[in-house]
């Protein structure tokens, strides 16, 4: 027997074990960074300890309106700093967040606050007749706060409590109610539901706050970053990063409009030193007019995820003074979830292969036990790089399940992982590549053709803004690539053009045998809906 064997009195107990939350690091932050600015929108200019105080505000007077552990709060706000207080506002009371998307149609808004049963919506006043038709189709109506934003043009209607008249009620005193168990849920997020009713992905504190913990590590952070908030907060709760900021008395700079100019002026007014954001928003960048630009003499960091960025784009957005990662999760996995993680003996690779290795979704983050490609049967795939299989994970910062819907948590939890659907390979050096999502990969003649690999051909044509390849049906091949291309301002490329151009580096079966030009369908979060895409391709 070892001599650990007896382990009496080495108990669990109050002095040493606390269930982990993220709303414990803006506690230290208000005693730690008090003076230090958390939150910075236009005028709007909050300290740690301000911050605090109107979170507490909010969590007391959601209390006083009824709101008790485990109730859900809905928000339907932009990136502004009621949406950041309601991060740990709402759980400070006991209560889960539930933001929503605001590019939702009524009838899916509708649908979320009923299937969450949302006891009170915070709504922004750019929203706030959507939010009352979708409040008013529910058989028990949600309490309905307004939060106005005059300086963006949203004053108040008149009709609702304002989000300050509201607070103004609570104690800025207010003592938290902090969860008994980490298990607790702290937010409900749905899913993009590309197809049919989006689920209810849920959330822990224990998840929330080993993700925002493990980004710390994975993006190099030190103290007093500045962060813009280009991700939306109702996006996998902007991907943890509103939890993460107090750990590291970082400074969260909103942004409502997502445009090339406020990201250039945030840089430069407000010296942000990082960002989140889809290749979308980099290739925004790249491709900004010389009015939008400013000057800025540091190195930006950024995360971007969503799809993978097109070694074009990467090629170009460098240069101009930005260091990107390419990170890789979904709603699941509360965001990002693995990195490509940089080796120092690619520092002297040409810019093309540089931009290639950044293209790759890479290794696990240090918070997830195990993350790997496996085929149908769970068997692990070969890392040579050729050979394809689904992105699976394991870890503390998986979901605790999909809300109300067992059979799809017993789905995606088959075989002890979570699946992503994500179809990659696995190279030697560990890194996992995304091949396509299970439902883009185009099937070709028995051939599997990656839309990605497509794209990433199409993108480097100085002619093109955005690509998107999905699957045409044909008679002969049963599916052959589709492009859709937005063109750059200014210039008219021709479709023969882009064929031919395809055909200097792809096999002719994977060219495009039909190009579209159109602006293309995006979620809020920036990602092209391909499903959209494959619909018209379907009627051409």
């Amino acid at each position: 027997m070892g001599w650990m064997a007896d382990e009496t009195g080495l108990d669990k107990c109050a002095a040493n074990f606390v269930p982990l939350t993220p709303l414990s690091g803006l506690n230290r932050a208000k005693e730690i960074f008090g003076e230090h600015p958390a939150v910075v929108y236009g005028a709007h200019r909050k300290t740690y300890a301000e911050y605090h105080a109107r979170c507490s505000q909010l969590a007391s007077a959601l209390t006083g309106a009824g709101i008790r552990s485990g109730d859900v709060v809905a928000t339907l706000m932009p990136n502004i700093p009621a949406q950041a207080e309601a991060h740990f506002g709402v759980p400070a009371c006991g209560a889960v967040l539930n933001t929503i998307n605001t590019r939702l149609d009524l009838e899916t808004v509708a649908y979320i606050l009923g299937h969450g049963e949302a006891r009170i919506v915070l709504a922004d006043t750019q929203f706030i007749n959507l939010a009352e038709a979708a409040v008013a189709r529910q058989d028990t109506p949600p309490l309905l706060i307004e939060v106005p934003d005059e300086a963006a043009g949203f004053p108040a209607t008149g009709r609702h409590t304002t989000y300050e008249d509201f607070i103004a009620k609570g104690d800025p005193d207010f003592v938290w109610v902090m969860p008994q168990d980490e298990w607790e849920s702290i937010a409900l997020n749905y899913t993009s539901g590309t197809t049919g009713r989006p689920k209810g992905v849920v959330y822990h504190h224990r998840g929330a706050y080993l993700n925002a913990m493990g980004q710390v590590i994975s993006w190099r952070l030190v103290l007093h970053p500045r962060y813009l908030t280009i991700v939306p907060l109702f996006h996998c709760n902007g991907w943890c990063h509103t939890w993460m900021m107090p750990m590291i008395g970082g400074t969260v700079v909103c942004c409502r409009d997502i445009t090339a100019k406020a990201i250039f002026d945030a840089i430069a007014d407000e010296k942000v030193t990082h960002f989140g954001g889809a290749p979308i928003v980099l290739n925004a960048l790249v491709n900004a007019p010389e009015q939008d630009r400013r000057a800025f003499d540091h190195i930006v960091e950024v995360f971007t995820a969503g799809a993978p960025p097109a070694p074009a784009t990467l090629a170009k957005i460098e240069p101009m003074g930005f260091n990107i990662t390419q990170v890789y999760g979904l709603t699941e996995t509360y965001g990002p979830a693995t990195e490509c993680y940089w080796k120092s003996e690619w520092d002297d690779l040409d810019e093309n292969a540089r931009a290639a290795k950044k293209a790759r979704q890479g290794v696990a983050m240090p918070f997830m036990e195990r993350i790997t490609v496996v085929e149908s049967n769970m068997d692990e795939i070969p890392r040579d790089g050729v050979a394809q299989g689904e992105i699976v994970f394991r870890g503390n910062g998986v979901m605790k399940g999909y809300l109300k819907n067992p059979d799809a948590t017993a789905e995606a939890f088959k075989g002890g992982y979570f699946h992503s659907g994500d179809i990659a390979l696995h190279h030697p050096d560990g890194h996992m590549q995304i091949a396509d999502r299970a439902k883009d990969i185009i099937i070709s003649g028995g051939e599997n053709i990656s839309s990605v690999e497509v794209e990433g051909v199409l993108m480097g044509h100085p002619d093109v803004l955005l690509a998107a390849v999905v699957a045409k049906p044909d008679e002969k091949w049963g599916e052959v690539p589709c492009a859709f291309i937005e063109a750059k301002p200014g210039t008219a490329p021709t479709e023969a053009d882009l064929i031919a151009f395809c055909r200097e580096t792809l096999a002719g079966f994977k060219t495009p045998k039909k190009v579209v030009f159109r602006e293309l369908p995006k979620t809020s979060t920036g990602k092209i809906q391909k499903f959209e895409l494959r619909r018209l391709a379907a009627s051409l």
